[in-house]
């Protein structure tokens, strides 16, 4: 069995990705954003957190969260979420067929992929660098011609707040690599 390490800082900001089992590309449908809504709000109830960037497609999410002071374990936040999303997702979205010996023994569904990509953010730029990642993510690949196009995104919170010009994302922000590595 493989042992994953992850880097825990109570108090700390992260970037996460999650993706769909198989890639299918559901996240973006009525049903599965409201169920993906409230098995955040259900979780944010007993576990709060604050979310400083989203982007949802079709197959996989990307964010960013920062939890309270002395609170690290964002692992429970991420499993009571998948688990309450698929309970609601299940019956239309689960496919038996899909099933294998090693998600059935861990009581799995076919909803989501095991595990999740996980990166503590480090300073400042390194923050910058995610929120610019996260909201150009339609964009890189090929959803959108411009982040603003894109609806399911924090993109129009921080446009809207003025954290971003309104031209921000006409070109690529200043990063390179696959999760927001600076030049």
């Amino acid at each position: 069995m493989s042992w994953y390490r992850r880097n825990k800082i109570a108090g700390g900001t992260y970037f996460f990705t999650l993706v769909t089992y198989r890639r299918r590309q559901i996240l973006t449908d009525l049903a599965c954003r409201q169920w993906l809504r409230e098995a955040i709000e259900l979780t944010r109830r007993t576990r709060p957190f604050v979310i400083d960037a989203w982007v949802l497609l079709p197959d996989h999410l990307h964010c960013m969260w920062t939890l309270p002071e002395g609170d690290a374990d964002y692992e429970t936040c991420w499993r009571v979420i998948k688990t309450e999303f698929s309970k609601q997702a299940g019956a239309i979205y689960h496919k038996s067929e899909w099933m294998t010996h090693s998600k059935q023994k861990r009581r799995e569904s076919t909803i989501w992929q095991r595990r999740f990509w996980e990166h503590t953010i480090r300073d400042d730029r390194d923050y910058a660098n995610h929120v610019d990642y996260i909201h150009y993510n339609p964009v890189k690949h090929g959803w959108v011609e411009h982040p603003r196009d894109w609806a399911f995104s924090t993109y129009h919170r921080y446009l809207q707040d003025n954290l971003y010009p309104a031209y921000w994302g006409q070109t690529p922000p200043e990063f390179i690599g696959e999760f927001g590595e600076t030049l």
